[in-house]
């Protein structure tokens, strides 16, 4: 007996097949629509779009289950990404029962499945590439493993096509078991983005090749706290065969005390009245060298990190600094800003993404940005953060027409009584006052909405002429 799996993408977070077998099942189909409360069935996590239980049930054994890749496919045993799928999810299946002693030698019944038939139906099985913001995941899923398999087709498709985690790895330096852990752990739940914090005001454990003196004075420790580029790279590929998304996070011009250890004159000095404090803010935005290092310095980022997308933070910049030294109060007077240094810092933001521009990256910034009234470019991603006034500040970011995230409802770092998960289950990200995509009333999606990122939803603004993803 065997099944048949269809995949539309090659994107191994999720399981997508169609299986047939050689059974009648006179009907004995039960739908259940997603819904809250006991299964007889078991758990589906995440839950599906649509669920068709039947109470057929065929035995799985390792005695005599495998999978290998369907003659119709268009990829097959070369495809690495694959061929470790299959593996992980064998031992996944399989590994109590042979633990207990069970192995592929004992002879298999004729109640057994036998074998999975893996399909990718795509014409571009991505064995070789990385997963993006537009990679399909829809699927057909037939088949719940419990010792045992019921016959149950599933239909689904995320209704974010991002679904991340952050992790911060300069507060807190996490080995890299635990940083795999946590990859494979998402992939489980289907998340397919893992949001690398990678430094931050306390250090600055990223190794960089072209400027290692700012692990080496920045980290907690420069050679036990600090992710190598063969670290990087390891996590990357760890993820990709998980179908997981790296984004990196380099935060400026504020968080970046870490920096400043290591890159002479990168971080603007402090006075007290006339005279230096002995302390620092944030970037130095009058400074040529500070664009020259931070152009050598993101060159090599768009190298090491192979996603489309780099998050260059600009969140909670204290302006105390700049307006404390007279050498920024010229610089602005000089500019025309007078005293509005949200325009220092909007001067700094757009040179920088002027030399992102230049590594053909797409970048997002923290929300802060937008709300002091930065001009940015209008593929600019905001991210919206900020616990209070979420659905008013989606408005006005979507309605300015830039595409924004979210992941203010979801930050696990704050700790309460009683069971915090049932507020990040209620936060609804669509819950903004937009116009309905389509007349049918069953569609409440509104036409800023074309994309969702998952702890991040993004949301793409109904512009006139804007290119939105497939």
């Amino acid at each position: 007996m065997f099944a048949t799996l269809k995949f539309a993408a090659l994107l191994l977070a999720v399981v997508v097949c169609w299986a047939t077998q050689d059974y009648d099942y006179n009907d004995a189909e039960i739908d259940e629509e997603p819904t809250l409360g006991d299964s007889p069935y078991g758990s589906l996590w995440p839950l599906p779009q649509k669920v068709k239980i039947s109470t057929v049930v065929f035995k799985l054994s390792g005695a005599s289950f495998h999978i290998f890749d369907a003659k119709e496919s268009s990829s097959g045993a070369s495809c690495r990404l694959l061929q470790n799928a299959y593996r992980r999810y064998d031992e996944y299946i399989f590994t109590s029962s042979r633990k207990q002693g069970q192995n592929k030698s004992k002879k298999a019944l004729a109640s057994d499945m036998s074998e999975l038939q893996v399909w990718i139906t795509s014409a571009d099985s991505e064995c070789d590439s990385y997963p993006s913001v537009t990679s399909d995941e829809s699927c057909e899923f037939t088949g719940m493993v419990f010792k045992s398999i019921n016959r149950t087709d599933i239909h689904d498709f995320p209704r974010f096509a991002h679904r991340g985690l952050l992790l911060d790895t300069s507060r807190h330096f996490l080995p890299i078991k635990v940083i795999l852990a946590n990859l494979e752990a998402m992939a489980w739940n289907k998340f397919n983005v893992f949001h690398w914090h990678i430094v931050d005001d306390p250090s600055f454990p990223y190794l960089s090749r072209t400027f290692p003196q700012l692990s080496q004075h920045g980290a907690y420790h420069p050679y036990t706290h600090v992710y190598t580029p063969s670290d990087v790279k390891m996590i990357i590929e760890f993820a990709r065969l998980r179908g997981i998304r790296v984004v990196p996070e380099f935060d400026t011009p504020g968080h970046t005390q870490s920096w400043g250890k290591g890159q002479k004159d990168l971080l603007t000095p402090c006075y007290s009245g006339a005279s230096p404090s002995g302390s620092f803010g944030p970037v130095n935005p009058m400074l040529n060298t500070t664009y020259d290092f931070m152009s050598m310095f993101f060159k090599e980022v768009n190298t090491v990190f192979p996603d489309a997308y780099v998050h260059l933070g600009g969140d909670e910049v204290d302006f105390s600094c700049w307006k404390s030294n007279p050498d920024i109060q010229k610089f602005m007077e000089q500019q025309g800003f007078g005293m509005d240094y949200s325009k220092l810092e909007s001067f700094y933001i757009q040179r920088l993404l002027d030399i992102i521009t230049t590594t053909n990256k797409g970048y997002m910034i923290w929300q802060e940005v937008f709300d002091n009234g930065v001009k940015l470019k209008s593929d600019t991603v905001v991210h919206v953060w900020m616990g209070n006034k979420v659905e008013e500040e989606l408005q006005k970011v979507t309605e300015a027409g830039f595409t924004t995230i979210l992941s203010a409802p979801w930050y696990l770092d704050y700790i309460s009584y009683g069971q915090d998960w049932q507020k990040f289950y209620r936060a609804e990200p669509l819950s903004f006052k937009g116009q309905l995509a389509s007349s049918d009333e069953s569609i409440k999606t509104p036409t800023c909405v074309k994309y969702i990122y998952g702890n991040f939803p993004v949301f793409w603004p109904n512009t006139p002429g804007l290119k939105m993803p497939k």
